[in-house]
């Protein structure tokens, strides 16, 4: 139909139509705000992303000669300044660390709360680091919680056992013996490595001989 209007027409009935006007409208904000993010990823975002990927080696140094407060006051500054961008999110990630050298749990949760990163191994480093520090903390069960979605997030014959077996140590302090031995068991049917290391029989047998409650 609308092929058949003129360039008059269609003015007029632009001037006439509230939906019509409406819908242009919109259209011409969804084309502005695209058009404005891909300028934003090409020419602001993307140059800060790169540079935050060497902004956070002097606090990551600095962590690695055991220097944690400097670590953290330089870590605290590129985490500030590149939020968002990926070496931002991974100075929080070793800024959390940092903190939980410091026996600081709460601080270390806040800063891993806050971490997006794209890459499976951190994904799931994060989690349990968030685990552990709610165990820290005496939270056991978000801290079992946190355990079990780590370990489910990237199966695998290391990282996996590891968190689950955790996972069961916070059962048992909730006194949730059958959750404890149900991730025991789990841990021996699946990861035999792991299993045959930490003699996994034994925690199973424990948790079957506790009273139950």
């Amino acid at each position: 139909m609308l092929e058949n209007l003129s360039g008059k027409d269609l003015k007029s009935q632009f001037k006439e139509n509230k939906t019509l006007r409406l819908i242009t409208f919109a259209v011409t904000g969804i084309v502005v705000v695209t058009l404005g993010y891909f300028a934003y990823k090409t020419f602001i975002w993307g140059p800060a992303n790169e540079k935050s990927k060497d902004a956070y080696w002097a606090g990551l140094n600095y962590a690695s000669k055991d220097s944690t407060d400097q670590a953290i006051d330089e870590l605290s500054r590129v985490v500030k300044e590149y939020d968002g961008k990926q070496g931002g999110e991974n100075a929080q990630f070793v800024l959390a660390r940092m903190y939980m050298n410091k026996k600081e749990y709460a601080k270390a949760l806040k800063e891993l709360e806050g971490v997006d990163v794209s890459d499976t191994y951190l994904s799931v480093y994060t989690l349990g680091l968030q685990g552990d520090c709610n165990s820290e903390l005496g939270k056991y069960k978000e801290a079992k919680d946190l355990y079990i979605a780590a370990a489910d997030l990237n199966d695998n014959e290391k990282t996996s056992p590891d968190f689950l077996f955790k996972a069961a140590l916070c059962a048992e302090e909730l006194n949730d013996n059958e959750g404890a031995l149900e991730l025991y068991t789990r841990i021996k049917e699946n990861y035999l490595m792991f299993s045959n290391q930490r003699t996994i029989n034994k925690y199973i047998a424990r948790v079957k001989n506790k009273p139950k409650k």
